[in-house]
C-alpha cells in the first residue's frame, strides 16, 4: 500500500500546565492540497513544527512519504519544503545570497543552485532586489523569499504556515499559480490559513483543529456539510460573537 504524503499519529506537546497539542492525528493523501484551519492558539503551528522536525514532540510520530521525521531526519527533510511561522533568515545577505547559501548547505551543485535561485527570484518578482539585504525586506517580500527557500531543493511535499499573509494580491496570484503547478506535477501541499475563501478556492481536503485536536477532517465539501466553510468552522470550534452587542459608544 502506497504511503501517505504526510502522516501525523498521536502528536502531543505540553508547555507547563498547557497541553498545546493533544494526541493529534492526521493523514494527508499524496497529490492533495490540504488546508489546516483553526483559531489562534488551536495548536496548528505547534503541530506543524513538530511534524517537520523543528520542535520535538513529547509523544507521537510524524512521517513524510513513510519516512519517520525524527528517526530519519535527513531523509525526511530532503522530501519536504517548509515555510514556517516567523521564518528567521540571515539578515545581512541578499535574497540571492540566502538561496545560494542554503542551497549549498543542502548539497546542491553550485550551478544548479544559481539557476534555480535565478528562476525563483524572477517568478516571485524578487530579482530586482539583488542589492537589498534581507533586513530591508518587507514582510511580504520575506514571505516570498521563504517560499523560494522551501521550493529550492525540489521537494515532494510543501508545508506552509500562512503563506499568503502580508502578500499583495498580484504576488498572491503568482503564489497560487506556483502551488497549483506543484500539485499538477505530482507534489502535495499542506497549508495553514485563516482565510476561508482561500482554502475553499485552493484546497481539496481540509482539517479543523481546536484545543490541540483535529475536530473535523475530510474533503472540503464533507467538512462544509452543505453550508459554507466559515459557518462549519465557527460551529466546530464553538466560536461566539461575544461582545458584538456591546460597544454602543461607537455608534453615531
Amino acid at each position: 500500500m502506497e504511503s501517505a504524503a504526510f502522516e501525523l499519529d498521536g502528536l502531543t506537546k505540553v508547555f507547563g500546565a498547557q497541553r498545546a497539542v493533544d494526541s493529534l492525528s492526521l493523514v494527508v493523501p499524496r497529490g492533495s492540497f490540504f488546508g489546516m484551519l483553526g483559531p489562534n492558539g488551536a495548536g496548528k503551528t505547534t503541530s506543524l513544527s513538530m511534524a517537520v522536525g523543528l520542535l520535538r514532540p513529547d509523544a507521537g510520530t510524524a512521517r513524510v512519504f513513510g519516512v519517520d521525521v525524527w528517526a530519519s531526519p535527513e531523509e525526511a527533510k530532503a522530501l519536504v519544503g517548509v515555510l514556517p511561522d516567523g521564518l528567521a533568515m540571515p539578515e545581512r545577505l541578499t535574497g540571492r545570497e540566502v538561496l545560494t547559501y542554503l542551497g549549498l548547505l543542502r548539497g546542491l551543485d553550485r550551478d544548479e543552485v544559481a539557476a534555480r535561485a535565478a528562476e525563483l527570484l524572477e517568478v516571485l518578482e524578487l530579482d530586482g532586489e539583488d542589492d537589498k539585504q534581507v533586513i530591508g525586506y518587507s514582510t511580504g517580500m520575506r514571505k516570498k523569499l521563504g517560499l523560494a527557500v522551501a521550493l529550492l531543493h525540489a521537494p515532494r511535499l510543501l508545508v506552509l504556515d500562512e503563506p499568503f499573509e502580508a502578500v499583495d494580491p498580484v504576488s498572491a496570484a503568482t503564489i497560487r499559480t506556483i502551488l497549483n503547478r506543484f500539485i499538477a506535477g505530482g507534489g502535495s501541499v499542506v497549508m495553514s490559513s485563516h482565510v476561508m475563501a482561500l482554502v475553499e478556492q485552493l484546497c481539496d481536503r481540509v482539517a479543523v483543529v481546536s484545543g490541540g485536536k483535529v475536530v473535523a477532517a475530510g474533503t472540503v465539501s464533507e467538512v462544509q456539510a452543505g453550508g459554507s466553510l466559515e459557518d462549519a468552522f465557527v460551529s466546530l470550534v464553538g466560536a461566539s460573537t461575544r461582545g458584538a452587542e456591546g460597544l454602543t459608544w461607537l455608534s453615531a
